[in-house]
């Protein structure tokens, strides 16, 4: 009878069609992700980090979480992400400031383009060319020719070395053939306070902080730098509308561990376009002055790469020296 029986069960079992083992049943994902910001909690990247996570765990039917490893200009958290298993598990909330470390950082353990597998960005941050209402020019093309005029006449402020302010003012120099002094500032308030007593004619800074005093005209915005014109400001040329090619924004984005299996990358990315989908995940960012960004995996690491090459020449062409 023993015998019969596991004849029995052995003839069901070839009939019937095979079964996946529990581990294997399991789809991704089955518990909750980590989402690592390498900037401290409460600044413009963290809160951007945090909403998406929110959303990200609602289309992943999966709890996101988001962990705040800052220093080193984001590199530290990065560097934690690229170490992680790549099971999609532990991802990255990425920021341009790591295409710029891949240069500006002499000693890095990790390249951040060839180490990580992109997954998507999600927004851009926009900057902008402003000017105290007294600076002659109200455009980019006077600015540019008042400048080749006098050379070195013009002070224009930005935040620190490094950031993404302070590179699109070099871009600015490299890309228009102009000599101005650039005067960098500790924290982008101080440059819109300087800005708004006129101590200071022209800087660029992130929108976030300008578009209240554009708004109410304490201040001019002769351009921004994103490819093209942004919902906040639509009768705000582009810079590149001047500069053909021109474009200098921040941006954030998620990045798994290199080698992240593509059908877990392809889950993550379909997540994140369902987000960006919803108008009401847009108007958040929006009112965040965060422009929703959107690109395929791959073109998101066409785009990293870009990045990369891009402010190494603006690193080398501004004198910046490797830390």
């Amino acid at each position: 009878m023993r015998r019969r029986t596991l004849l029995q069960l052995a003839a069901a079992a070839a009939a019937s069609p095979a079964l996946p083992r529990p581990a294997r049943a399991q789809t991704y994902p089955a518990h909750p992700i980590r989402l690592i910001a390498g900037f401290p909690a409460g600044g413009q990247i963290d809160i951007i980090a945090r909403l998406t996570a929110q959303w990200l765990g609602q289309a992943l039917k999966q709890t996101v979480v988001v962990e705040n490893k800052p220093g080193a200009g984001g590199n530290l958290g990065a560097e934690a992400v690229v170490r992680a298993p790549p099971d999609g598990y532990t991802l990255f909330f990425a920021a341009s400031s790591n295409t710029v470390n891949t240069t500006l950082f002499a000693h890095l353990s990790y390249d951040f383009a060839r180490d990580t597998a992109p997954v998507g960005p999600i927004n851009r941050i926009p900057l902008v060319l402003e000017a105290t209402p007294s600076f002659g020019p109200k455009t980019v093309a006077e600015l540019i020719a008042a400048a080749k005029a006098k050379p070195g006449a013009i002070s224009m402020g930005s935040p620190s070395a490094g950031t993404p302010p302070y590179l699109a003012v070099a871009l600015l120099k490299m890309m228009a053939g102009i000599e101005v002094v650039q005067v960098p500032y500790f924290g982008e308030s101080q440059m819109i306070t300087d800005l708004l007593g006129g101590q200071l004619p022209v800087g660029i800074g992130g929108i976030s902080s300008a578009i209240g005093h554009i708004k109410a005209g304490r201040l001019n915005a002769l351009g921004l730098t994103t490819p093209a014109r942004i919902e906040q400001l639509p009768d705000v040329p582009a810079i590149a509308e001047t500069i053909p090619g021109f474009a200098a924004s921040g941006w954030s984005g998620i990045v798994a561990p290199k080698n992240t299996p593509e059908p877990i990358v392809a889950t993550l990315a379909t997540a994140i376009r369902t987000i960006q989908a919803d108008p009401q995940f847009k108007e958040r960012l929006a009112d965040l002055g965060a422009p929703l960004f959107s690109l395929p995996p791959a073109e998101f690491d066409t785009f990293i790469v870009s990045e990369t090459q891009k402010w190494a020449k603006v690193i080398k062409f501004a004198g910046l020296k490797p830390q």
